[in-house]
């Protein structure tokens, strides 16, 4: 599971697996962000990135669990 071949360019895994997580980001940061606004998370910005690596951590078992 190291690298995917599209069209003859070698993509590696963790680059389409943070590319999947970094959509998936964006689209529940209207979410993240109402929190925010009314203080429910004190770090927005610690917060956002442990949030990131969160969703990476869920793609990547996605990605292993289905390639097995």
């Amino acid at each position: 599971m190291g690298e995917m071949n599209i069209y003859g360019i070698y993509f590696p895994i963790l680059l389409v697996q943070a590319i999947i997580a970094y959509v998936l980001f964006k689209v529940m940061s209207p979410l993240i962000d109402r929190l925010v606004v009314k203080g429910w998370i004190a770090l927005p910005s610690i917060f956002n990135l442990c949030f990131y690596l969160g969703l990476l951590l869920l793609v990547h078992g996605l990605f292993v669990w289905l390639w097995i």
